[in-house]
């Protein structure tokens, strides 16, 4: 078994692994409330098998194999196993509807599928006539599908025992194999990463094995990852983070990949693997906060008292600790105590006591909900990313960390700002083109090679960080050519723990004005506080007191507008609470859970209409979507709210 040559492809990566760090545990997942654990040699020793296995199915190079369902070291073990084929892996979310996963079998030519369970065998089977070069099925939970056709179908253990039997029954199979690994160029397609859909139809994004590596090596070395370190994978398997911080720099820097029972257990099993290196987007932090501080007032009197002082504490002096910044010896000594009663409590509690490097990414997050997790001593950072440039565009150096950046280029990553505020990349990992659409791959490339993110943002004066303020297409004016920028509004409405979405709208109009979704959790443990009953989201979203309570979060925002200059005068001036949850089977949202704001538009164009009407009320009727693919209709009444706009001085109107 070689281990020799240039590193440029993940099965010779994974063989390195497993000479290397062969007794090192390289996957872990907790089935039936157990934890079972891989070695790297182990793993080799598996994706050998299911290689030759898939290869006897018929499975070759070039060929593309859709992988459907959670976390699962089966599901993993597929990527592995069509790379070391040469062959390419589609991954699909696993929450796709019927319709989603169609688009992508077909329009990425599917020959395989690798499915988790029942449930995506059966969305599978019911798109069949749309996947014509479909050939085999293969699962890995095996109940509920006893009865099925297993003509199509073949369990995934029975192709890795079907593997391992040819192995032992020719020698000269592993030579083979060996040699097509040997064979495995850094030019070759690793994956196909279908992007969210956030502007229109997803896009199949092809990215090169050495590309993946050589950027996954590069943040590995800057973060210092080494084969030490616990990764939760519990990200989706379709989306470019899961495979970029999960699988990618797992194998760059061999640490284990630990994956959770299931989605409902995340937070439990966070707690158990106690990762050091951890990612989630800002809802997820913002979800792990509001429980805490509904937990905190059920607390006794004395302990609310203790954790609000020594968060106090933790504000003030927390970030310096970090950073090892000079802090006053009585400053040292309160955190010390307060680490000992408060802070490491709480990072036990989340499941963040062993986290050395943290990052968050995918929406802004709010400046008081950054410096919470950093003042107790998280190493949280932020990064910007895209599957086009396989994810890392900038990250945040330790001791250079910015509530309201970033951060500077990632290494061996180059940016530059466009004329028209765009922000273009140049990056080791960005992406080889898209499959089967050569004109969008031109649209999205510069001349001279730089990749367009469709993101406009500007490089901060003092701290040389790139700040994002809103997609480019989506920055607008108002009628009186106030800069109206869509998502910069929605990213600080979200700051506030009541409300879990928005959607503005102003671009050419008189004024600004938002949708909003109330967070249940947050919204819902306050009515039960103040004995307001409530059946539904519906009931408690059209309560007047919850009414009261966002417009004082929407004048809050408006009258911290005031101070910037260039969005001061778009103040929201009116908003609703919508009767329901945007809702990614419904098509609000995408499956990475970003607003599909001109989508949004379309279908509730109705109270659209009614904020530039004058109207205080509108009605609407919507098609839902239920868990079990049924269709419904949603009707509501909706109040329209407005609120003052706070006056902005006369010397920031003459700088704007």
């Amino acid at each position: 078994m070689s281990a020799g040559g240039s590193l440029d492809t993940f099965p010779k990566l994974l063989r390195r692994n497993a000479l290397q760090f062969a007794d090192h545990a390289a996957i872990r997942h907790k089935d039936l409330g157990i934890w079972q654990t891989w070695t790297w040699a182990q793993v080799l020793d598996i994706v050998r098998a299911y290689a030759i296995g898939l290869q006897r199915l018929g499975l070759k190079q070039g060929d593309t194999i859709a992988i459907v369902g959670a976390n699962r070291p089966k599901l993993y073990w597929t990527v592995m196993a069509a790379q070391t084929l040469r062959a390419i892996p589609v991954p699909v979310y696993s929450d796709a509807v019927a319709d989603e996963l169609s688009y992508v079998l077909g329009h990425a030519d599917v020959a395989f599928v690798a499915a988790q369970d029942q449930e995506q065998v059966d969305k599978v089977l019911s798109v069949l006539d749309r996947v014509p070069h479909l050939q085999k099925i293969v699962y890995d939970e095996t109940r509920g599908l006893r009865d099925y056709d297993h003509g199509l179908l073949m369990k995934i253990d029975d192709v890795i025992a079907d593997g391992r039997a040819a192995i032992a029954a020719s020698s000269a199979l592993a030579a083979e194999l060996d040699a097509l690994i040997d064979s495995g160029e850094g030019s070759d397609t690793s994956i196909i990463l279908y992007t969210s859909g956030t502007t229109g139809t997803s896009k199949g994004v092809m990215l090169s094995a050495k590309g993946c590596i050589d950027a996954a090596t590069d943040t590995a070395t800057f973060d210092k990852l080494t084969e030490k370190d616990v990764a939760l994978a519990y990200l989706p398997l379709a989306w470019v983070g899961d495979h970029y911080l999960n699988y990618a720099q797992g194998l760059a820097a061999g640490f284990c990949m630990a994956c959770p029972e299931g989605p409902e257990t995340v937070e439990q099993d966070l707690r158990e693997i106690g990762p050091t290196f951890y990612f989630a987007p800002p809802r997820v932090f913002e979800t792990m906060l509001t429980r805490l501080m509904i937990r905190m007032e059920d607390a006794a009197a004395f302990k609310r008292r203790m954790f609000h002082y020594f968060l106090k504490v933790a504000r003030k002096h927390g970030e310096a600790i970090l950073t090892g910044k000079p802090v006053p010896l009585s400053g040292r000594l309160l955190y010390a105590i307060g680490r000992v009663l408060v802070y490491e409590p709480l990072k036990n509690v989340l499941g963040l006591s062993r986290v050395r490097v943290a990052y968050t990414a995918g929406e802004a997050i709010g400046p008081d909900l950054f410096v919470f997790y950093r003042s107790i001593g998280l190493n949280l950072k932020q990064l910007y990313g895209q599957t086009e440039a396989f994810l890392y565009v900038t990250c945040q150096p330790d001791g250079e960390i910015f509530a309201d950046t970033v951060g500077p280029p990632a290494p061996n990553v180059q940016i530059r700002i466009a004329e028209s505020g765009e922000v273009q990349f140049k990056s080791p990992g960005m992406f080889v083109q898209y499959f089967k659409d050569h004109a969008k791959t031109v649209e999205a490339m510069t001349s001279d090679g730089y990749v367009k993110t469709g993101d406009a943002g500007f490089f901060d004066e003092k701290t040389g960080h790139l700040k994002i303020i809103d997609r480019a297409k989506d920055v607008g004016r108002l009628k009186d050519g106030t800069m109206f920028a869509p998502k910069y509004l929605e990213n600080r409405l979200k700051f506030f723990p009541n409300i879990k979405e928005a959607v503005t709208f102003g671009d050419q109009r008189d004024f600004a004005c938002a949708m909003i979704n109330i967070d249940l959790t947050a919204v819902g443990n306050w009515a039960e506080r103040n004995n307001i009953a409530y059946g539904s989201y519906q009931d408690l979203a059209a309560h007047p007191l919850v009414y009261d309570m966002v417009a004082r979060d929407i004048s809050e925002m408006n009258r911290s507008l005031v101070q910037e200059k260039v969005m001061a005068g778009a103040q929201v001036r009116r908003f609703l609470i919508l009767h329901k949850e945007l809702d990614a089977d419904d098509g609000e949202l995408t499956r990475t859970q970003k607003v599909r704001r001109g989508f949004v538009a379309e279908r509730y164009a109705a109270l659209l209409a009614a904020f530039y009407s004058g109207a205080s009320e509108a009605d609407i009727s919507t098609e839902v979507t239920f868990e079990d693919g049924r269709k419904g209709r949603m009707s509501a009444r909706l109040k329209i709210a407005d609120l003052p706009t706070t006056h902005v001085p006369a010397d920031l109107e003459k700088a704007a």
